[in-house]
């Protein structure tokens, strides 16, 4: 039985790319790191399990920087991230949980689909204006669903959680150094899990994903400055759902 994707005999260049493609777009966006790698990663076949245990551990250097750089510039708002970092590492570890213990083929047209509705979020939310105020409601089943899904997808944490947050008109600086803080701590325990559940063996994967990302940080930095965010979203948005939709194709034809 062929099974080259499995197998993730692809040259370490190509996760390289995607590393530094993801990164670039969460670095100008503040979100979709997650949902953009594990989008390309499921078109170039691999399994959701192993792409999502890939990302997360990688995602494991790249939140841990971000939350600590928002604690010191004083992005953060304590109650807020105490409310979203429990119950988001519950539903991160029981997502990473389930989507180990489900065969990949079975689960994958599903989490393409799932990321295709938050690439479609992204897409709806760059054209609604938002008028700030500060959320207290809700936020125990808001971060249980961000750590669930963005373990089952390999992404979404920032999608649901800093989308929906922004969406209801809470505070966009701290609603993102909050959420960022929370993400290290939500990641890390889905990383765990995976680690438990599949034992990582796919290093190159997760290697690539961690140097693109290192080298596309600065870059990202840039772009955040010099290109509209509106702009950056539509292009997001479009090209997650276009990755999605090649995903499920694939798996029925």
């Amino acid at each position: 039985m062929k099974r080259r994707h499995e197998d993730i005999d692809l040259g370490i260049i190509v996760f390289i790319i995607v590393g530094f493609i993801a990164q670039m777009i969460d670095g100008a966006l503040g979100m979709a790191y997650g949902v953009s790698s594990t989008s390309f990663l499921l078109s170039l076949g691999i399994s959701p399990a192993v792409a999502s245990a890939s990302v997360h551990t990688a995602e494991v250097f790249t939140t841990g920087v971000s939350g600590i750089s928002h604690l010191i510039f004083v992005n953060v708002r304590k109650k807020l991230f105490v409310k979203l970092v429990i119950p988001g590492i519950l539903g991160g570890i029981l997502g990473a949980y389930l989507l180990s213990s489900v065969p990949g083929k079975k689960i994958k047209p599903f989490v393409a689909a799932y990321l295709f509705l938050m690439g479609l979020r992204i897409l709806v939310k760059s054209f609604k204006p938002i008028q700030e105020k500060e959320i207290k409601s809700r936020l125990l089943p808001l971060g249980f669903a961000g750590g669930l899904f963005d373990a089952i997808g390999g992404g979404g944490w920032g999608p649901i959680v800093t989308s929906t947050l922004i969406a209801r008109g809470n505070n966009p600086r701290l609603t993102i150094g909050s959420v960022n803080f929370a993400e290290f701590f939500v990641t890390l325990a889905e990383a765990v899990t995976f680690i438990t559940m599949i034992k990582l063996t796919h290093w190159k994967v997760i290697v690539g994903l961690i140097v693109g990302g290192i080298i596309a940080a600065p870059l990202a930095a840039f772009m955040c400055k010099k290109l509209p965010t509106k702009l950056l979203m539509i292009i997001v948005g479009i090209l997650i759902m276009l990755l999605s939709l090649r995903t499920i194709y694939i798996s029925f034809f």
